[in-house]
């Protein structure tokens, strides 16, 4: 456990003390808002789960918090995470063992919580790898130009996409198809102050575009999937030249995905479509007749750590039958280290202590990449993350713990 240096004590931190929060976030994260206008905007913080470091004279000069994902999709189940977020640390107070101070105080609390694993969104991708956080999912991200082509799909002429201007009507519709996903990875904003922060829409955070809106895909009388987006307008010698903005897609299904897209695509005055947040698999990129033109990005989404291995793998399924000893490193919480047998399928699987000779050793940020079922053993293996000990061990233990769609998450926390 990382004790807190001379001249400073661990706090709560309550809503009263929101304005010095976001001080302390402001120096941490600098942006172009006023503390006036961050002070209009709703806060998605949980209190009860909002933490600080005080210095002597009281003021605040670190803060850290999670957000309660208690039904966060895993390969096969949900299973409580502790969603780390908001970790800042004054400049004038870095390099002192803060924020391993921090850190600590949340995988306990955490595990307290009955929290076996932790994610985040990493602001500086070095940083927590020494925490035992490993990247776990990627999303895409494309530039489609209007009117790009798509493939037919048998039923999208059945869906209907209404278009409307978003609003808090729209919240109840939103929560529950987005709730409805079961990819790994895709946590859903499970509090209301979560649900209130993704719904605000100030103007000062628009850049020049419209307010957003929502295109909502209807079959069969309901609310089946939409999509999220706002139009920047430009022109040019040559004409328009607007933009279109795509925030976030939910499309259950191939009929749904391709109506969206169809409308998305096909926005006058419009010169571009463009998405982040995507999943690496998602059916847009084998809609498009030319995927190429949609000038495909990849970069890194979900961080995950595992707290508490025998609890966390056992929460999750298997694509396989497997039955591994894995030797795993963990120098935070010594209480993973060691080595754990790993039997089941998909059905699920137990974990227990071991005495046996391992089959695969890694450290728990390895075991964290793989989690999700985005990133294979295999892979890590090729990097020199993962080692076989027993021949044949790491294809059989590879293809268990993967998964037939890539883990994302929507949005950032």
């Amino acid at each position: 456990m990382t004790t807190l240096p001379h001249g400073y004590r661990t706090v709560e931190v309550t809503h009263a003390r929101r304005e010095e929060l976001l001080t302390v976030d402001t120096w941490a994260f600098p942006g172009p808002l006023s503390d006036e206008q961050l002070l209009a905007l709703p806060s998605p913080l949980s209190w009860d789960r909002t933490r600080g470091v005080e210095a002597d004279d009281g003021e605040l000069v670190a803060v850290h918090a999670s957000y309660p994902f208690a039904g966060f999709p895993v390969p096969g189940a949900r299973t409580a995470v502790s969603g780390l977020t908001w970790v800042g640390v004054h400049p004038g107070h870095r390099r002192r063992g803060l924020l391993r101070a921090m850190i600590d105080e949340h995988v306990r609390r955490s595990l307290a919580r009955g929290e076996a694993l932790s994610a985040l969104f990493a602001a500086e991708a070095p940083i927590y790898g020494r925490f035992g956080y490993g990247l776990a999912a990627n999303d895409l991200r494309l530039t489609v130009p209007r009117g790009a082509a798509l493939r037919d799909v048998p039923g999208a002429e059945d869906v209907r996409v209404r278009l409307e201007r978003l609003g808090p009507e729209h919240d109840e519709v939103l929560h529950r198809v987005h709730a409805s996903v079961d990819r790994p990875g895709w946590a859903t904003r499970e509090t209301p102050e979560l649900r209130a922060a993704f719904m605000s829409d100030p103007e000062h955070g628009r850049d020049g575009a419209e307010s957003l809106r929502i295109a909502l895909a209807e079959h069969g009388g309901e609310v089946r999937g939409y999509a999220i987006f706002r139009r920047r307008s430009h022109w040019d010698v040559p004409g328009p030249r607007g933009v279109v903005r795509v925030r976030e897609v939910v499309a259950p299904g191939p009929a749904v995905a391709r109506a969206l897209w169809g409308v998305l695509l096909d926005l006058d005055l419009m010169a571009k479509v463009e998405t982040w947040l995507m999943p690496v698999d998602d059916p847009l990129l084998h809609l498009l007749v030319d995927p190429r033109a949609a000038e495909p990005r990849v970069a890194d989404n979900v961080w995950l750590r595992v707290l508490d291995v025998p609890r966390a793998l056992a929460a999750r399924r298997y694509s396989a039958p497997v039955d591994v000893v894995l030797e795993v490193a963990d120098a935070l919480v010594p209480a993973n280290a060691g080595r754990w047998r790993v039997a089941g399928g998909p059905d699920g699987a137990e974990v227990l202590p071991t005495d046996a000779e391992p089959d695969l050793r890694l450290d728990v940020r390895s075991l964290g990449s793989a989690y999700l079922g985005g990133v294979t053993l295999a892979a890590l293996a090729g990097a020199g993350l993962v080692t076989e000990v027993r021949p044949g061990a790491l294809a059989a233990a590879s293809t268990a713990f993967g998964w037939p769609v890539a883990p994302v998450c929507s949005w950032v926390f």
